[in-house]
This record gives C-alpha cells, sequence and structure tokens, in this order.
C-alpha cells in the first residue's frame, strides 16, 4: 500500500510517500523559518499563504522523488490536528479533494500520534508497550504507546511546551528564531552548573510538567545582570537547557518505572536537541531501559510520520468522510 502522507500543523509543509506504514519512499519538507524569523515566532496567518504556496509543489516533489503519480497511491493520510486551524485546513483541504477525484480512501490523524509512530521508520524499532516522551514547540508530554493507534496519555505540561520556552528564552537572549537549535549550539561552550536555574518537578510521582516558571527565572537573571549577559549567554543557555533536560529525563524514566516498560521513546522536534539525546540515554541505561529516538529528519515536522500512522488506521478500517473538520487542540 502506497500512502501518501501530508502535514501542515504549523510552519512546514511536508508530503511523504510510505510503503506498508514502514519504507520510507520520499520526504520532502518546506521550512518556513525565514518568513517567521523576523517576528521571533511563527504568525498564524502568514503561515497559512505560505503552506497555500507550497503544497501542490511538495506534493508533485514528493511523488517523483518516489517515482510514482498519483494513480500509484492507494490512500492518503492528513494531520487533523492539533495545530493552528488555518495551516491545518491547507493540508486538509487538499487531502480531502485530491482523494474525493482519485476515488480512494483517506484519513485524517491525530499529529502526536504521528511523532509518536516516527519511531517506527527506523530500524530496529520498539515493541509494545512502550513509554515516549513527546517534546515539540507546541506540546510536551508522556504516553503509553500499546499500539500504533493507541496511546494512553499520562501527563503533559500545564503551561508552556519546553520547545516554546526554548523560543521565548533565544529571544530574550536575542538569539533568534527557532530557538532551540540555537541554544543547543551556544550551551556548548557554556558551564550548566554556573547559574542554577530552577527544577519545576510539581509532583514527582506524577507526570506533568511545567515551564513556565523557569522561564520567569531566566527573564529575571536576565534582567539584574544585565551588564554581563552577552559574556554569560553560553552559560545561561547551558543552565537553562540543563534545568529543561533534568525534569524531562527523571519525568520519562519514571514514567518507564511505574509502567514496568524498558523502552522509551524520545520523539518531536526537541528529540533533535544533543544534550536531550545524551542524557536520556545514558540516564536510562543506568535504568536497564533501552532508548529510541528518530534519525534528526523524522525529528521535526513531517509527513512520513503522518503516512505511517494513518497506514495503521486505514489497516484497522477508520477513514474520513467530506464532513470531517480539522482540530486545534488535542481532543
Amino acid at each position: 500500500m502506497n500512502i501518501l502522507g501530508i502535514e501542515t500543523s504549523c510552519d512546514e509543509t511536508a508530503a511523504a510517500v510510505v510503503k506498508e506504514g514502514t519504507t520510507l519512499a520520499s520526504s520532502i519538507v518546506a521550512s518556513q523559518i525565514e518568513v517567521h524569523h523576523r517576528y521571533g515566532g511563527v504568525v498564524p496567518e502568514l503561515a497559512s499563504r505560505k503552506h497555500i504556496e507550497a503544497i501542490i509543489p511538495v506534493v508533485d516533489e514528493s511523488l517523483n522523488r518516489a517515482d510514482l503519480s498519483l494513480k500509484d497511491i492507494d490512500a492518503i493520510a492528513v494531520t487533523r490536528g492539533p495545530g493552528l486551524v488555518g495551516a491545518l485546513l491547507v493540508g486538509f483541504a487538499f487531502a480531502k479533494a485530491c482523494a474525493y477525484a482519485l476515488k480512494i480512501p483517506w484519513v485524517g490523524v491525530n499529529h502526536l500520534e504521528g511523532h509518536i509512530n516516527s519511531v517506527f521508520l527506523e530500524p530496529n524499532p520498539p515493541t509494545f508497550p512502550f513509554v515516549a516522551l513527546l517534546v515539540s514547540g507546541g506540546h510536551t508530554g508522556i504516553y503509553h504507546v500499546t499500539s500504533h493507534t493507541t496511546v494512553e496519555l499520562m501527563g503533559q505540561t500545564r503551561d508552556d511546551a519546553a520547545g516554546e520556552a526554548f523560543d521565548k528564552v533565544a529571544k530574550m537572549l536575542e538569539l533568534g528564531y527557532p530557538g532551540g537549535s540555537v541554544i543547543d549550539r551556544i550551551s556548548r561552550a557554556g558551564d550548566p552548573g554556573r547559574i542554577k536555574f530552577p527544577r519545576t518537578y510539581l509532583d514527582k510521582s506524577e507526570f506533568d510538567f511545567s515551564f513556565s516558571g523557569i522561564k520567569t527565572a531566566v527573564n529575571r537573571y536576565i534582567m539584574t545582570h544585565k551588564d554581563r549577559i552577552e559574556d554569560q549567554t553560553p552559560d545561561i543557555a547551558a543552565g537553562f537547557q540543563e534545568a529543561i533536560m533534568d525534569v524531562l529525563c527523571y519525568k520519562a524514566i519514571h514514567a518507564a518505572m511505574v509502567k514496568g516498560c524498558n523502552r522509551i521513546a524520545l520523539v518531536g522536534g526537541v528529540a533533535a536537541n544533543s544534550r536531550l539525546r545524551e542524557k536520556l540515554r545514558s540516564d536510562a541505561r543506568h535504568q536497564g531501559i533501552r532508548v529510541h529516538i528518530p534519525s534528526l529528519h523524522l525529528c521535526g515536522d513531517n509527513a512520513a510520520m503522518i503516512a505511517s500512522v494513518g497506514y495503521h488506521y486505514l489497516n484497522a478500517g477508520i477513514v474520513s468522510g467530506l464532513q470531517d473538520d480539522v482540530f486545534s487542540k488535542t481532543r
């Protein structure tokens, strides 16, 4: 089965072809970073307009890379939500119209389930059940995963997502957008122990997160040390990053131990962070837990993960209809 995947939940226009749910034939991502960079974050209206411009060229390129045409596509999977409504509607309407014209099945899927299934596009994926730590710009949560389409939310952020905190701290330090990659890079030159920022565990026996406090702590430090900020930027970045990582790793490993799982999947855009990848693997190894992390090109928003989870929905007989619509928040 050749599945065409389409993803437009935020600021990447993506299309991919995946065969049998696991074999990646093509994956194309058109980024809008240059468009939103000047604003320090994603502007929803601009994102929607850029998706309209890019959707057809991106789909065409994904088909060309896979050496296929639309008549070779058996079904379409598209992100239904959560995300920016205007952005979602571009991909969703395109997929709906395309499937209707081709007379093939289509299915709208959950963006977060797509991220969780990204590990199945890699060799040696985890076996069920496993715990997934999903960390991105818009979402941070821990899930108990028992099948490709069955996930239990164990805990999530009560305020900012971890990736959102990275973007906001980068903006405070005037490092630009997106903040995750630049803080990851700059922190390598800093000492994570020189400036101590708070670790907000909330209840250590539970799995919710809160990152607004550390964001406020960093802002307070910047305001009270204005004359030294330029020299201290690497140390601030390293200290902030380490505080985030300590909480993420502790909660993920605790969740795996509570569920009796010896496997953790680290997914989402922040899974590309080099320190998080290193620390989670190291900390988990001490507990006899194996960590599965997708390749960098599968961490950020992409359509391959959408096609992968869509394959399993379609195999289960789940399809979408013309009356279906997008949703902005997790339901």
